[in-house]
């Protein structure tokens, strides 16, 4: 069963350069004429994007698309566990007992509760994934990864960070880097990333 790479990921049709006098992709903002040089980004108006920077935001999500559709191809080929499927099953390895409440999964796997609770379900379905009550709230549900998903995760995870490697770090040399992290840093309202020792 395959579940598309992320939610991102589907925006791979509006990230393509749309032809001369057609309009912008649904979601997109229109482009506007580039500003002139002297102009900064504080100084245009509310809302208005130049062509440039219209430019660098098309290329990210075309970008994070192709990775994504990447490395779910490997994924999928060498383990039959789509990218979703491996971003849960990754979390909950890293979490103390292989365990989290569904509401704190949602929160790291970026996706909505009802979201998760598909994925979940196709999960627990595949014995990958278990759920179990919360003793101190009777409402409340843990997912915990299971001996079989503990197992798949493990086997899945050289392909997946050789994907890493191959589809984005083989790229970029030392000073890219740093300068990708401190970029991405600044998008996700996270501390920019501490500069490498001497």
């Amino acid at each position: 069963m395959t579940t598309p790479p992320s939610t991102l990921a589907s925006g791979a049709l509006a990230a393509v350069p749309s032809p001369p006098g057609a309009l912008p992709p649904a979601g997109l903002p229109p482009a506007v004429p580039a500003a002139s040089p002297a102009a900064s980004p504080a100084s245009r108006p509310s809302g208005a994007v130049s062509a440039a920077e219209l430019t660098a935001w098309r290329a990210m999500l075309r970008a994070q698309a192709r990775i994504s559709r990447r490395l779910q191809g490997d994924l999928l080929a060498d383990h039959d566990l789509a990218l979703g499927s491996y971003d849960v099953l990754t979390h909950l390895g890293d979490a103390p007992e292989g365990r989290l409440r569904m509401n704190d999964l949602a929160d790291r796997v970026l996706l909505s509760r009802s979201g998760l609770t598909r994925l979940v379900d196709r999960l627990q379905r595949e014995g990958l994934v278990a759920r179990e009550s919360c003793s101190s709230d009777a409402r409340g549900l843990y997912a915990v990864l299971t001996a079989a998903g503990r197992d798949r995760l493990d086997a899945a995870t050289p392909t997946y960070r050789q994907g890493v490697r191959d589809y984005v770090l083989s790229r970029l040399d030392e000073a890219d880097l740093r300068v990708f992290g401190h970029i991405l840093a600044k998008l996700a309202d996270d501390p920019p990333p501490a500069p490498a020792p001497a």
